[in-house]
């Protein structure tokens, strides 16, 4: 009976890294499409190139060390549209990676949501609460003075009913205009390291 479980143990992890293996490559295509997709509707522009990438590495405030990566881009005639940068915070239901396109100047011009595990209804509102017309839009304002929801003296409206959600997804926002500007995570002054790719 244990050689028989044994095998039958044996066989399904044998078959799950199988199809493990079979599933890696368009799973990475499909993450590397959102991510190009992601970098367009965040610029607000069809016809960009990615002129380089770099890698920022900072510790926050609990001194866990955070990645930024920031995507340089171009339009069709070389022109520098600004950047979009990628941020990860915890959310109410686990991480909630935002890309985020700045102008040169740092104001904000588009928002996506590339993961998270917020509730369904709720916290997953954010993919689109912060660009409606009212308080809670955050397109074309700057994180210069950090962002942060009116029940905490802010100027944006969070989402109704998923605060948590609404102050880490401005906190992912703040970080990565710091991460842009040479600032450090979670507005704290530290350590911070750029890594060019």
């Amino acid at each position: 009976m244990v050689l028989v479980l044994t095998s039958v143990a044996v066989i399904m992890g044998g078959v799950l890294a199988f199809v493990n293996h079979l599933t890696e490559g368009p799973i990475a295509d499909q993450k590397a499409k959102a991510l190009s997709d992601g970098i367009k509707k965040v610029m607000v522009c069809d016809n960009l190139s990615v002129s380089a990438t770099d890698t920022v590495r900072q510790h926050d405030a609990n001194g866990k060390e955070v990645i930024y990566i920031i995507y340089q881009t171009k339009d069709a005639k070389g022109n520098k549209l600004g950047v979009a940068v990628e941020s990860t915070t915890g959310g109410f239901g686990g991480d909630l990676k935002v890309l985020v396109g700045f102008d040169p100047e740092g104001t904000i011009l588009g928002y996506t949501l590339l993961e998270h595990a917020e509730t369904p209804g709720l916290g997953a509102k954010a993919d689109k609460w912060f660009q409606k017309d009212g308080k809670g839009n955050i397109i074309g304002k700057s994180p210069a003075e950090p962002l942060t929801v009116s029940k905490d003296g802010g100027q944006v409206d969070a989402i109704t009913a998923s605060t948590i959600t609404s102050r880490a997804f401005l906190l992912a926002v703040n970080n990565a205009y710091n991460a842009y500007m040479g600032g450090s995570a979670d507005a704290h002054s530290g350590a911070s390291t750029q890594v060019k790719n």
